[in-house]
């Protein structure tokens, strides 16, 4: 039996990627998959009036440059709640770098997917599909967030569904690299 720490990002039979929901939409509360736990936990309050646009979420086994899971944002028509597997399709990618507290940079862009029975985004075949405003509301909030964070958050630029797929493979074969140290390690 599977769990979130061993799930596979992408169901080859059904042709779909899984993502592990982490934050609801509307959520003032930031919940993180803690692997070693393999629990859920709280990793942070964001001020009055500020919530989460959308469900915020990762690709399990995989790994970003920052370290974590590849995140993403997934457009749906309701919020899900924390741990829920949503079968998606990617979209595109905001591509971004974020800076820490302490002054290091890594890349932290964020997938963008639409679950695979969306109903108000099932036309949105890439980031181009939706309303500019919206688009640039999303990336916003991402600046926004991290500000209040006390990390800086640049956008580098918007990318389709190619792209967001290229960087999720990756994100699959840095996984398996870094688990395999692991073994051969003990």
């Amino acid at each position: 039996m599977a769990t979130i720490s061993t799930l596979s990002p992408f169901d080859t039979m059904k042709k779909q990627w899984r993502v592990v929901i982490e934050t609801p939409q509307g959520s003032q509360n930031k919940y993180k998959f803690d692997e070693d736990l393999g629990q859920f936990t709280l990793s942070g309050v964001l001020p009055e009036g500020m919530s989460f646009p959308y469900d915020f979420g990762f690709l399990p086994s995989t790994l970003g440059d920052d370290g974590d899971p590849l995140d993403v944002l997934l457009l749906m028509d309701e919020p899900a709640f924390c741990g829920c597997v949503i079968p998606a399709r990617l979209v595109g990618i905001i591509e971004a770098e974020q800076t820490e507290r302490d002054g290091e940079t890594s890349r932290n862009d964020r997938l963008v997917a639409i679950p695979v029975d969306a109903r108000t985004y099932n036309d949105c075949k890439t980031l181009n599909d939706l309303n500019e405003h919206r688009l640039k509301e999303i990336q916003q909030f991402f600046v926004s967030y991290n500000r209040i964070r006390g990390k800086k958050f640049k956008l580098l630029g918007i990318k389709g569904p190619d792209r967001a797929a290229a960087v999720a493979k990756n994100g699959i074969a840095a996984f398996k690299k870094k688990r395999s140290k692991k073994r051969t390690s003990k």
